[in-house]
């Protein structure tokens, strides 16, 4: 698993801060096609093995020479007819077309709003053959110039009822054309890239909400939910009045009785005296002293 790692790291290195998920693809199914050469033979297909965390994705190799492959073409390489007159930029002596059937893992990495793929996206790219341990390779341009390269798909899952499928196709650099589909299941190009077939989306409309149900007396039966719910919330909005009042009158009642014994801690103490076997208060001194009436005869 490290290694794997290793070896996507330095396909993402090699092309820059912006390498696309698709083109780090690229770079390492190219590495593991590769791999499957074993004394390779020209023009014979050689089926590698991908990644183990990319599995699913069917990969295949084919070295050819530049000469052979302008004047006879190839007659059935996979989906692939190759007819002659194809032309590879820069010119190489020799090589190396790779196959790609990225199955489940299509809408990965060519995502494609709006449509639904009918087909798993299939790609053809070229690589020059002069060192088949290379990795990280560049691709090389080919293009048909005569007739068409046809791919025909094999496995096409059925057209929905009014939709027209289309092929559509992804250049090396992300951009995408739309072509008529021939004969139900073949696409033509002239350059190499990835390819499928497919439909746009359709989505249903929204289903309209249920309609509520109509039966006789019904509104009636409404009226009653709604002055009932009614009765029940006006209740409870007087009970909830009621305990607020209730709160007020006792907190009214704890702060008289507080501010009565604030008032009782800071006045005199009485003196008290007993009367017969009952103490009661009793004022220390006497204000006024009386003052009898005889006092005053002269």
């Amino acid at each position: 698993m490290l290694l794997l790692l290793l070896t996507w790291w330095s396909a993402i290195e090699a092309q820059g801060p912006e390498f696309p998920p698709a083109r780090a693809l690229d770079a390492i199914l190219q590495d593991y096609a590769y791999r499957a050469f074993d004394r390779p033979r020209t023009g014979r297909p050689y089926d590698g093995n991908p990644p183990l965390h990319l599995s699913g994705i069917q990969i295949s190799a084919m070295r050819l020479r530049s000469g052979s492959l302008f004047t006879r073409g190839v007659k059935k390489y996979k989906e692939f007819t190759i007819p002659v007159g194809v032309i590879e930029r820069p010119y190489v002596e020799r090589l190396v077309l790779v196959y790609q059937s990225l199955n489940n893992w299509s809408t990965t990495y060519y995502p494609l709003r709006g449509y639904t793929y009918l087909s798993s996206v299939l790609g053809l790219l070229a690589y020059d053959a002069s060192n088949l341990s290379a990795t990280n390779l560049p691709e090389l341009e080919i293009r048909a110039s005569n007739e068409p390269i046809s791919i025909e798909f094999t496995l096409v899952n059925p057209v929905p009822p009014g939709s027209i499928p289309r092929c559509v196709w992804f250049d090396l650099d992300g951009r995408l054309n739309f072509t008529n589909v021939v004969s139900g299941n073949k696409c033509l190009t002239f350059d190499q890239g990835h390819f499928s077939i497919v439909v746009e989306s359709t989505t249903p409309p929204p289903a309209p909400p249920p309609a509520p149900p109509h039966h006789g007396g019904g509104g009636n039966g409404s009226k009653g939910w709604i002055i009932g719910g009614s009765v029940i919330g006006g209740v409870a909005l007087l009970v909830l009045l009621a305990l607020l009042i209730l709160w007020a009158w006792r907190f009214n009642k704890r702060k008289k009785m507080h501010k009565m014994e604030r008032a009782a801690d800071a006045g005199e103490a009485l003196h008290m005296t007993t009367v017969g076997n009952t103490r009661a208060p009793a004022a220390a001194t006497t204000r006024t002293q009386p003052s009898l009436e005889t006092e005053y005869v002269p």
